[in-house]
Protein backbone atom coordinates (compact mmCIF):
# COMPACT_ATOMS: atom_id res chain seq x y z
CA UNK A 1 0.00 0.00 0.00
CA UNK A 2 3.22 2.31 0.90
CA UNK A 3 4.61 1.63 -2.75
CA UNK A 4 1.30 2.46 -4.00
CA UNK A 5 0.85 5.77 -2.29
CA UNK A 6 4.01 7.19 -3.41
CA UNK A 7 2.63 7.00 -7.03
CA UNK A 8 0.63 10.20 -6.34
CA UNK A 9 3.05 11.61 -4.39
CA UNK A 10 4.52 14.85 -5.50
CA UNK A 11 8.45 16.00 -5.09
CA UNK A 12 7.23 18.95 -2.21
CA UNK A 13 6.17 15.40 -0.26
CA UNK A 14 2.12 16.02 -0.70
CA UNK A 15 -0.02 13.32 -2.22
CA UNK A 16 -2.68 13.65 -4.56
CA UNK A 17 -4.90 10.28 -4.47
CA UNK A 18 -8.11 12.33 -3.06
CA UNK A 19 -7.58 14.46 -6.71
CA UNK A 20 -6.59 11.79 -8.73
CA UNK A 21 -9.52 9.51 -8.05
CA UNK A 22 -11.78 12.50 -8.47
CA UNK A 23 -9.83 12.51 -12.26
CA UNK A 24 -10.81 8.90 -12.67
CA UNK A 25 -14.34 9.86 -12.61
CA UNK A 26 -14.12 11.39 -15.22
CA UNK A 27 -12.74 9.00 -17.34
CA UNK A 28 -15.43 6.69 -16.30
CA UNK A 29 -17.96 8.60 -17.46
CA UNK A 30 -16.17 9.59 -20.60
CA UNK A 31 -16.00 6.01 -21.68
CA UNK A 32 -19.74 5.34 -20.67
CA UNK A 33 -20.61 8.20 -23.55
CA UNK A 34 -18.40 6.50 -25.61
CA UNK A 35 -19.27 2.88 -25.18
CA UNK A 36 -22.97 4.46 -25.75
CA UNK A 37 -22.21 5.58 -29.48
CA UNK A 38 -21.10 2.06 -30.77
CA UNK A 39 -24.17 1.24 -30.10
CA UNK A 40 -25.78 3.80 -31.79
CA UNK A 41 -23.77 3.17 -35.04
CA UNK A 42 -25.89 -0.18 -35.37
CA UNK A 43 -29.18 1.45 -34.21
CA UNK A 44 -29.39 4.67 -36.43
CA UNK A 45 -28.37 2.05 -39.18
CA UNK A 46 -31.50 -0.06 -38.25
CA UNK A 47 -34.78 2.64 -37.35
CA UNK A 48 -32.79 5.20 -40.15
CA UNK A 49 -32.23 2.79 -42.75
CA UNK A 50 -28.58 3.43 -43.31
CA UNK A 51 -26.05 2.47 -45.19
CA UNK A 52 -22.65 1.31 -42.99
CA UNK A 53 -20.86 4.50 -44.35
CA UNK A 54 -23.72 6.35 -43.36
CA UNK A 55 -24.32 5.02 -40.07
CA UNK A 56 -20.30 5.79 -38.90
CA UNK A 57 -20.89 9.62 -39.48
CA UNK A 58 -22.03 8.69 -35.88
CA UNK A 59 -18.39 8.50 -34.56
CA UNK A 60 -18.17 11.42 -37.53
CA UNK A 61 -19.85 13.30 -35.07
CA UNK A 62 -18.12 12.52 -31.58
CA UNK A 63 -14.78 12.48 -32.84
CA UNK A 64 -15.25 15.84 -35.47
CA UNK A 65 -15.64 17.74 -32.15
CA UNK A 66 -12.82 16.38 -30.63
CA UNK A 67 -10.93 17.90 -33.65
CA UNK A 68 -12.46 21.18 -33.56
CA UNK A 69 -12.86 21.65 -30.04
CA UNK A 70 -8.81 20.46 -28.70
CA UNK A 71 -6.96 24.03 -29.39
CA UNK A 72 -10.23 26.05 -27.99
CA UNK A 73 -10.02 23.83 -25.47
CA UNK A 74 -6.08 23.97 -24.90
CA UNK A 75 -6.35 27.41 -24.81
CA UNK A 76 -8.96 27.52 -21.67
CA UNK A 77 -7.00 25.12 -20.12
CA UNK A 78 -3.70 27.70 -19.97
CA UNK A 79 -5.83 30.54 -19.39
CA UNK A 80 -8.16 28.93 -16.47
CA UNK A 81 -6.20 25.94 -15.41
CA UNK A 82 -7.09 22.49 -14.67
CA UNK A 83 -10.01 22.96 -12.45
CA UNK A 84 -11.43 25.79 -15.30
CA UNK A 85 -10.53 23.36 -18.62
CA UNK A 86 -12.95 20.51 -16.19
CA UNK A 87 -15.98 22.61 -15.18
CA UNK A 88 -16.34 24.22 -18.43
CA UNK A 89 -16.04 20.51 -20.32
CA UNK A 90 -18.75 19.41 -17.58
CA UNK A 91 -21.17 22.37 -18.23
CA UNK A 92 -21.01 21.77 -21.94
CA UNK A 93 -21.55 18.10 -21.29
CA UNK A 94 -24.50 18.23 -19.46
CA UNK A 95 -26.11 20.56 -21.51
CA UNK A 96 -25.58 18.75 -24.81
CA UNK A 97 -26.84 15.31 -23.21
CA UNK A 98 -30.28 17.23 -22.25
CA UNK A 99 -30.40 18.31 -25.77
CA UNK A 100 -31.50 14.33 -26.38
CA UNK A 101 -34.47 15.67 -24.48
CA UNK A 102 -36.47 17.37 -27.61
CA UNK A 103 -34.38 16.08 -30.25
CA UNK A 104 -36.09 12.69 -29.53
CA UNK A 105 -39.00 13.69 -29.64
CA UNK A 106 -38.27 15.41 -33.13
CA UNK A 107 -40.64 14.23 -36.33
CA UNK A 108 -40.17 14.72 -39.53
CA UNK A 109 -37.92 13.04 -42.45
CA UNK A 110 -35.08 10.75 -41.62
CA UNK A 111 -32.32 13.06 -42.45
CA UNK A 112 -33.87 15.86 -40.26
CA UNK A 113 -33.40 13.40 -37.00
CA UNK A 114 -30.43 11.95 -37.99
CA UNK A 115 -28.97 15.36 -38.46
CA UNK A 116 -30.29 16.57 -34.91
CA UNK A 117 -29.25 13.67 -33.44
CA UNK A 118 -25.50 13.82 -34.45
CA UNK A 119 -25.66 17.70 -33.65
CA UNK A 120 -26.59 16.76 -30.17
CA UNK A 121 -24.12 13.61 -29.55
CA UNK A 122 -21.20 16.61 -31.32
CA UNK A 123 -22.15 18.98 -28.22
CA UNK A 124 -21.31 16.03 -25.60
CA UNK A 125 -18.62 14.88 -27.57
CA UNK A 126 -17.08 18.68 -27.49
CA UNK A 127 -17.69 18.81 -23.33
CA UNK A 128 -15.24 15.89 -23.66
CA UNK A 129 -12.67 17.61 -26.15
CA UNK A 130 -12.28 19.74 -22.30
CA UNK A 131 -12.49 17.02 -20.13
CA UNK A 132 -9.27 15.18 -22.16
CA UNK A 133 -7.21 17.70 -22.91
CA UNK A 134 -7.15 18.79 -19.08
CA UNK A 135 -7.16 15.17 -17.27
CA UNK A 136 -5.21 13.04 -19.57
CA UNK A 137 -2.04 15.62 -18.52
CA UNK A 138 -3.41 16.35 -15.23
CA UNK A 139 -2.84 12.74 -14.23
CA UNK A 140 1.01 12.30 -15.67
CA UNK A 141 1.54 15.19 -13.09
CA UNK A 142 -0.34 13.98 -9.89
CA UNK A 143 2.72 12.70 -8.70
CA UNK A 144 6.25 11.90 -9.38
CA UNK A 145 7.20 12.38 -13.20
CA UNK A 146 8.46 8.64 -13.65
CA UNK A 147 5.33 7.60 -12.73
CA UNK A 148 3.20 9.82 -15.35
CA UNK A 149 2.74 6.62 -17.80
CA UNK A 150 1.72 4.22 -14.72
CA UNK A 151 -0.90 7.09 -13.70
CA UNK A 152 -2.75 7.82 -17.34
CA UNK A 153 -3.07 3.90 -17.74
CA UNK A 154 -4.69 3.77 -14.22
CA UNK A 155 -6.74 6.82 -14.57
CA UNK A 156 -7.58 4.83 -18.04
CA UNK A 157 -8.92 2.26 -16.60
CA UNK A 158 -11.62 3.96 -15.10
CA UNK A 159 -12.48 4.97 -18.93
CA UNK A 160 -12.60 1.21 -19.73
CA UNK A 161 -14.61 0.49 -16.68
CA UNK A 162 -17.49 3.32 -17.87
CA UNK A 163 -16.97 1.32 -21.85
CA UNK A 164 -18.03 -1.76 -20.10
CA UNK A 165 -21.10 -0.77 -18.95
CA UNK A 166 -21.79 1.67 -22.15
CA UNK A 167 -22.84 -0.99 -24.09
CA UNK A 168 -25.20 -2.51 -21.81
CA UNK A 169 -26.91 1.02 -20.94
CA UNK A 170 -26.57 2.17 -24.82
CA UNK A 171 -28.38 -0.84 -25.87
CA UNK A 172 -30.94 -1.68 -23.49
CA UNK A 173 -32.97 1.91 -25.01
CA UNK A 174 -32.29 1.01 -28.58
CA UNK A 175 -31.21 -2.35 -29.85
CA UNK A 176 -32.84 -4.14 -27.37
CA UNK A 177 -36.28 -1.86 -26.86
CA UNK A 178 -38.78 -3.80 -28.56
CA UNK A 179 -39.33 -1.86 -32.25
CA UNK A 180 -39.66 1.43 -29.84
CA UNK A 181 -37.00 3.46 -32.68
CA UNK A 182 -36.18 6.32 -30.88
CA UNK A 183 -38.59 7.02 -28.45
CA UNK A 184 -36.67 6.02 -25.43
CA UNK A 185 -33.30 7.20 -26.84
CA UNK A 186 -32.93 10.54 -24.53
CA UNK A 187 -32.69 8.34 -21.10
CA UNK A 188 -29.46 7.35 -20.98
CA UNK A 189 -28.21 10.72 -22.06
CA UNK A 190 -30.40 12.04 -19.00
CA UNK A 191 -28.98 9.69 -16.19
CA UNK A 192 -25.79 10.96 -17.71
CA UNK A 193 -26.80 14.46 -17.39
CA UNK A 194 -27.52 14.34 -13.95
CA UNK A 195 -23.95 12.20 -13.16
CA UNK A 196 -22.29 15.47 -14.83
CA UNK A 197 -23.84 18.23 -12.51
CA UNK A 198 -23.07 16.00 -9.71
CA UNK A 199 -19.84 15.87 -10.42
CA UNK A 200 -19.75 19.71 -11.96
CA UNK A 201 -20.37 20.74 -7.83
CA UNK A 202 -18.11 18.01 -6.79
CA UNK A 203 -15.30 19.79 -8.70
CA UNK A 204 -16.34 23.19 -7.82
CA UNK A 205 -16.10 22.39 -4.24
CA UNK A 206 -13.12 20.45 -3.91
CA UNK A 207 -9.47 21.24 -3.98
CA UNK A 208 -7.70 20.89 -7.21
CA UNK A 209 -4.05 22.22 -7.34
CA UNK A 210 -3.01 23.65 -10.22
CA UNK A 211 0.30 21.30 -10.78
CA UNK A 212 2.90 21.58 -13.85
CA UNK A 213 5.66 19.36 -14.71
CA UNK A 214 8.86 19.56 -12.77
CA UNK A 215 10.03 21.19 -16.26
CA UNK A 216 7.91 23.67 -16.21
CA UNK A 217 8.40 25.66 -12.76
CA UNK A 218 11.04 28.15 -12.74
CA UNK A 219 14.34 27.13 -12.28
CA UNK A 220 13.59 23.92 -13.79
CA UNK A 221 16.77 24.39 -16.08
CA UNK A 222 13.95 23.35 -18.94
CA UNK A 223 14.31 25.34 -22.34
CA UNK A 224 11.25 27.60 -22.68
CA UNK A 225 12.32 28.10 -26.73
CA UNK A 226 12.55 24.86 -27.93
CA UNK A 227 9.75 23.78 -30.65
CA UNK A 228 7.48 21.58 -30.69
CA UNK A 229 8.27 20.53 -34.40
CA UNK A 230 11.77 19.69 -32.89
CA UNK A 231 10.98 17.11 -30.70
CA UNK A 232 10.75 13.98 -32.91
CA UNK A 233 8.87 11.60 -30.36
CA UNK A 234 6.31 13.91 -29.98
CA UNK A 235 5.54 14.59 -33.83
CA UNK A 236 5.82 10.95 -34.18
CA UNK A 237 3.45 10.07 -31.26
CA UNK A 238 0.43 12.77 -33.13
CA UNK A 239 0.43 10.37 -36.06
CA UNK A 240 0.79 6.98 -33.41
CA UNK A 241 -2.23 8.52 -32.03
CA UNK A 242 -4.01 9.61 -35.48
CA UNK A 243 -3.74 6.33 -36.20
CA UNK A 244 -4.71 4.36 -32.69
CA UNK A 245 -7.88 6.17 -32.45
CA UNK A 246 -8.77 5.68 -35.94
CA UNK A 247 -8.42 2.15 -35.74
CA UNK A 248 -9.77 1.47 -32.25
CA UNK A 249 -12.86 3.62 -33.35
CA UNK A 250 -13.19 1.64 -36.85
CA UNK A 251 -12.98 -1.55 -34.23
CA UNK A 252 -15.52 -0.43 -32.09
CA UNK A 253 -17.91 1.24 -34.88
CA UNK A 254 -18.34 -2.46 -36.42
CA UNK A 255 -17.95 -4.89 -34.08
CA UNK A 256 -21.87 -5.40 -33.57
CA UNK A 257 -22.13 -4.93 -37.07
CA UNK A 258 -19.25 -7.38 -37.48
CA UNK A 259 -21.08 -10.19 -34.55
CA UNK A 260 -24.60 -9.74 -37.19
CA UNK A 261 -23.02 -9.97 -40.44
CA UNK A 262 -24.36 -13.45 -41.68
CA UNK A 263 -21.42 -13.16 -43.99
CA UNK A 264 -18.41 -13.88 -41.23
CA UNK A 265 -20.87 -14.73 -38.08
CA UNK A 266 -20.64 -18.47 -37.09
CA UNK A 267 -23.41 -20.14 -35.84
CA UNK A 268 -23.66 -21.03 -32.52
CA UNK A 269 -22.86 -24.16 -31.33
CA UNK A 270 -26.10 -26.61 -29.86
CA UNK A 271 -24.99 -26.55 -25.77
CA UNK A 272 -24.88 -22.81 -25.97
CA UNK A 273 -28.16 -22.13 -27.56
CA UNK A 274 -29.63 -24.34 -24.46
CA UNK A 275 -27.81 -21.81 -21.86
CA UNK A 276 -28.98 -18.92 -23.41
CA UNK A 277 -32.16 -16.85 -22.89
CA UNK A 278 -34.84 -17.38 -26.12
CA UNK A 279 -34.36 -13.32 -27.32
CA UNK A 280 -30.39 -14.02 -27.43
CA UNK A 281 -30.35 -16.07 -30.06
CA UNK A 282 -32.38 -16.54 -33.64
CA UNK A 283 -32.54 -19.66 -36.13
CA UNK A 284 -31.51 -18.84 -39.96
CA UNK A 285 -31.72 -21.68 -42.59
CA UNK A 286 -31.35 -24.52 -40.06
CA UNK A 287 -28.51 -22.94 -37.37
CA UNK A 288 -28.55 -20.61 -34.34
CA UNK A 289 -27.16 -16.73 -34.58
CA UNK A 290 -27.49 -14.31 -31.90
CA UNK A 291 -29.59 -11.86 -31.77
CA UNK A 292 -29.32 -7.48 -31.94
CA UNK A 293 -30.57 -7.97 -28.49
CA UNK A 294 -27.67 -9.84 -27.50
CA UNK A 295 -24.69 -7.81 -29.22
CA UNK A 296 -24.33 -5.35 -26.95
CA UNK A 297 -23.53 -8.17 -24.02
CA UNK A 298 -20.84 -9.13 -26.36
CA UNK A 299 -19.57 -5.80 -26.94
CA UNK A 300 -19.62 -5.09 -22.90
CA UNK A 301 -17.36 -8.70 -22.84
CA UNK A 302 -15.16 -7.35 -25.41
CA UNK A 303 -14.56 -4.42 -23.02
CA UNK A 304 -13.77 -6.39 -19.60
CA UNK A 305 -11.00 -7.35 -21.49
CA UNK A 306 -9.90 -3.65 -22.29
CA UNK A 307 -10.61 -2.61 -18.61
CA UNK A 308 -8.48 -5.71 -17.74
CA UNK A 309 -5.63 -4.61 -20.32
CA UNK A 310 -5.63 -1.13 -18.80
CA UNK A 311 -5.65 -2.20 -14.93
CA UNK A 312 -2.50 -4.52 -15.81
CA UNK A 313 -0.97 -2.54 -18.31
CA UNK A 314 -0.56 0.41 -15.53
CA UNK A 315 0.72 -2.34 -13.45
CA UNK A 316 3.07 -3.70 -16.36
CA UNK A 317 4.44 -0.63 -16.60
CA UNK A 318 6.06 -0.29 -13.36
CA UNK A 319 8.53 -2.72 -14.13
CA UNK A 320 8.76 -2.71 -18.16
CA UNK A 321 9.33 0.29 -19.99
CA UNK A 322 6.08 1.51 -21.49
CA UNK A 323 7.30 1.55 -24.96
CA UNK A 324 8.58 -1.28 -24.56
CA UNK A 325 5.10 -2.50 -23.80
CA UNK A 326 3.31 -0.56 -26.21
CA UNK A 327 5.59 -2.33 -29.58
CA UNK A 328 4.72 -5.67 -28.03
CA UNK A 329 1.17 -4.70 -27.76
CA UNK A 330 1.06 -3.35 -31.40
CA UNK A 331 2.72 -6.64 -32.82
CA UNK A 332 0.42 -8.12 -30.87
CA UNK A 333 -3.11 -6.79 -32.60
CA UNK A 334 -1.35 -6.49 -36.09
CA UNK A 335 -1.40 -10.74 -35.69
CA UNK A 336 -5.23 -10.88 -34.33
CA UNK A 337 -6.17 -8.18 -37.10
CA UNK A 338 -4.98 -11.05 -39.87
CA UNK A 339 -6.64 -13.18 -38.22
CA UNK A 340 -9.93 -11.46 -38.24
CA UNK A 341 -9.30 -10.82 -42.11
CA UNK A 342 -9.01 -14.31 -42.90
CA UNK A 343 -12.40 -14.95 -41.59
CA UNK A 344 -11.68 -17.80 -39.76
CA UNK A 345 -15.38 -18.45 -37.91
CA UNK A 346 -15.18 -18.08 -33.92
CA UNK A 347 -11.43 -18.06 -33.92
CA UNK A 348 -12.31 -14.93 -35.73
CA UNK A 349 -14.54 -13.52 -33.48
CA UNK A 350 -11.98 -14.60 -30.15
CA UNK A 351 -9.30 -12.69 -32.05
CA UNK A 352 -11.71 -9.42 -32.21
CA UNK A 353 -12.52 -9.12 -28.78
CA UNK A 354 -8.86 -10.36 -27.51
CA UNK A 355 -7.52 -7.10 -29.23
CA UNK A 356 -9.42 -4.68 -27.12
CA UNK A 357 -6.99 -6.18 -24.54
CA UNK A 358 -4.08 -5.32 -26.57
CA UNK A 359 -5.39 -2.30 -27.85
CA UNK A 360 -6.04 -1.25 -23.99
CA UNK A 361 -3.00 0.44 -23.25
CA UNK A 362 -1.87 2.07 -26.30
CA UNK A 363 -3.66 5.48 -26.02
CA UNK A 364 -2.63 6.79 -22.69
CA UNK A 365 0.24 5.58 -23.04
CA UNK A 366 1.26 6.79 -26.61
CA UNK A 367 -0.09 10.05 -24.64
CA UNK A 368 2.13 10.22 -22.07
CA UNK A 369 5.75 9.14 -23.77
CA UNK A 370 4.24 11.56 -26.61
CA UNK A 371 4.44 14.37 -24.18
CA UNK A 372 7.68 13.61 -21.76
CA UNK A 373 9.97 16.41 -21.13
CA UNK A 374 8.52 19.08 -22.94
CA UNK A 375 8.11 21.44 -20.40
CA UNK A 376 6.13 24.56 -20.76
CA UNK A 377 5.02 23.44 -23.70
CA UNK A 378 2.66 20.39 -22.56
CA UNK A 379 -0.44 21.97 -22.60
CA UNK A 380 0.11 23.12 -26.06
CA UNK A 381 1.02 19.28 -27.25
CA UNK A 382 -1.65 18.22 -25.10
CA UNK A 383 -4.42 19.76 -26.91
CA UNK A 384 -2.65 18.78 -30.07
CA UNK A 385 -2.59 15.10 -28.94
CA UNK A 386 -6.58 15.61 -28.50
CA UNK A 387 -7.07 16.81 -32.38
CA UNK A 388 -5.84 13.49 -33.18
CA UNK A 389 -8.98 11.96 -31.84
CA UNK A 390 -10.50 13.43 -35.50
CA UNK A 391 -8.84 9.91 -37.02
CA UNK A 392 -11.99 8.14 -35.11
CA UNK A 393 -14.39 9.89 -37.34
CA UNK A 394 -12.51 9.55 -40.58
CA UNK A 395 -11.35 5.47 -40.28
CA UNK A 396 -14.87 4.20 -39.29
CA UNK A 397 -16.57 6.09 -42.31
CA UNK A 398 -13.24 4.93 -44.62
CA UNK A 399 -13.98 1.02 -43.26
CA UNK A 400 -17.91 1.55 -43.87
CA UNK A 401 -16.97 2.23 -47.30
CA UNK A 402 -15.16 -0.92 -47.55
CA UNK A 403 -17.74 -3.14 -46.24
CA UNK A 404 -20.16 -1.62 -48.78
CA UNK A 405 -17.51 -2.19 -51.50
CA UNK A 406 -16.12 -5.47 -50.56
CA UNK A 407 -17.32 -7.28 -47.67
CA UNK A 408 -16.73 -7.07 -43.28
CA UNK A 409 -13.41 -9.07 -43.24
CA UNK A 410 -11.26 -7.51 -45.52
CA UNK A 411 -12.32 -4.16 -44.07
CA UNK A 412 -9.63 -4.91 -41.28
CA UNK A 413 -6.76 -4.32 -43.09
CA UNK A 414 -7.43 -0.84 -42.06
CA UNK A 415 -6.82 -1.18 -37.91
CA UNK A 416 -4.26 -4.20 -39.25
CA UNK A 417 -2.24 -1.01 -40.71
CA UNK A 418 -2.76 1.60 -37.92
CA UNK A 419 -1.38 -1.18 -35.64
CA UNK A 420 1.68 -1.73 -37.32
CA UNK A 421 2.46 2.05 -37.02
CA UNK A 422 2.05 2.05 -33.19
CA UNK A 423 4.44 -1.17 -32.83
CA UNK A 424 7.40 1.04 -34.72
CA UNK A 425 6.75 4.12 -32.18
CA UNK A 426 6.97 1.77 -29.07
CA UNK A 427 9.96 0.03 -30.65
CA UNK A 428 11.74 3.42 -31.83
CA UNK A 429 10.47 6.05 -28.67
CA UNK A 430 13.92 6.00 -27.53
CA UNK A 431 15.77 7.08 -30.65
CA UNK A 432 13.12 9.54 -31.36
CA UNK A 433 13.13 11.16 -28.10
CA UNK A 434 16.93 11.59 -28.01
CA UNK A 435 16.79 12.34 -31.35
CA UNK A 436 15.37 15.71 -30.38
CA UNK A 437 17.49 16.72 -27.88
CA UNK A 438 20.14 16.20 -30.62
CA UNK A 439 18.43 18.36 -33.59
CA UNK A 440 18.00 21.43 -30.64
CA UNK A 441 21.48 22.71 -29.56
CA UNK A 442 19.37 24.98 -27.16
CA UNK A 443 17.89 21.84 -24.93
CA UNK A 444 19.56 20.04 -22.33
CA UNK A 445 20.68 16.77 -22.97
CA UNK A 446 17.42 13.90 -23.05
CA UNK A 447 17.01 12.14 -20.13
CA UNK A 448 15.21 8.76 -20.89
CA UNK A 449 14.14 7.94 -17.59
CA UNK A 450 11.64 4.96 -16.93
Amino acid sequence: MKSFMTLFRTEDGKTHLFTFALVCCLFGISGLCNGMIDVLNRHFKDTLGLSDSQSALVQGAWYGAYFLMAFPAGYVARRLGYRGGILTGLAIIAGGALLFIPVTGMSGGAGGIYAAFLGALFAVGAGFTFLETVANPYATVLGGPDGGASRINLAQSFNAIGWVIGPVLGGKFTLASGGSGNATLYIPYLIVACVVIVLFFVFALSPVPNLQPPEEKPGSGGAPGRMLRREHHFTSGLVAQFLYVAGQCAIFAFFITYILDPAVSPALPGWLVEKLPADMCRAVGGHWYITKGCSPYLLSAAFVLFAVGRFSGSLIQRYFRPEGVLGAYGLANVALMLLVIANLGWVSVIALMVAFFFMSIMYPTIFALSIRGLGPNTKRAAAFLVATIVGGAIAPYLMGRVIDRSGMSVSFVIPAACFAYIAFYGMAWRRLHARGAEDDPSSPPAMLGH
